[in-house]
C-alpha cells in the first residue's frame, strides 16, 4: 500500500478526532465558581450590580469569539448601548433558531464583561448551579429560551477560560456545529 492511499484515512480519521475532542472538551463538567454570585437586576435590562469589568479579559474574550467561524462581532440588536453582539453570518445555518434572541445574535457581552448567551438547557442548569450564570428574567417566556441565561463576568483568567467554554457551547447549540 502507497502513502499516498493511507494518508486520506489517516487525515480522516484525524479530523473526526479533533472535532470529537472539541465537542467532547464543550461538554466537561463545569468546576463550581468561587465567590459570591453578582447581584443582577430581576428584570430588563437585567444586569450586574457593583461588578468592575478586567478590560483585558473582555478584550481577550472578544478576539477569541471574533475568531469563530462565521461570527462578527458589532453592535448588539438586543441588548443596552455599548454592548457587543456575536452575530452569525447568513451562511451558517442554525440548528436552534428559537435560541436566539434576536436577528442573528447568539450571544453579547455588556460593558461590565457580564454576557447573555443561549445554552442548551441541560448546561444552563448546570451553569447556574455552579455560580457562572443566572436566568434571564424572560427565560421561560418563549419556547427556546429556557437557557437563555447571564454569564457573570470574569475577573481572572481561569474565569475566562470557563466563560469561554460556555460561549463556545453556546456558539455549537445554536448552529449544531462542534467549534473547531
Amino acid at each position: 500500500m502507497s502513502k499516498r492511499s493511507i494518508r486520506p484515512p489517516i487525515l480522516a480519521a484525524a479530523a473526526l478526532f479533533a472535532s470529537v475532542a472539541s465537542v467532547w472538551a464543550q461538554d466537561a463538567p463545569l468546576p463550581d465558581r468561587e465567590g459570591p454570585r453578582p447581584e443582577t437586576t430581576n428584570g430588563v435590562p437585567h444586569i450586574q450590580l457593583g461588578i468592575e469589568p478586567v478590560p483585558e479579559l473582555t478584550e481577550a474574550m472578544l478576539e477569541h469569539v471574533e475568531k469563530l467561524p462565521g461570527v462578527t462581532l458589532g453592535a448588539t440588536r438586543v441588548s443596552l448601548p455599548g454592548a457587543v453582539g456575536f452575530q452569525l453570518d447568513r451562511n451558517i445555518s442554525l440548528a436552534n433558531p428559537d435560541a436566539i434572541v434576536g436577528g442573528r445574535e447568539f450571544a453579547h457581552v455588556h460593558p461590565d464583561g457580564s454576557l447573555h448567551a443561549s445554552l442548551e438547557p441541560e448546561l444552563a442548569r448546570a451553569a447556574v448551579n455552579a455560580g457562572w450564570a443566572t436566568p434571564h428574567p424572560w427565560a421561560d417566556q418563549r419556547p427556546g429560551w429556557g437557557g437563555f441565561v447571564m454569564i457573570y463576568t470574569p475577573t481572572t483568567q481561569e474565569e475566562l477560560d470557563v466563560v469561554l467554554q460556555l460561549v463556545r457551547a453556546s456558539y455549537t447549540y445554536v448552529t449544531g456545529r462542534p467549534v473547531p
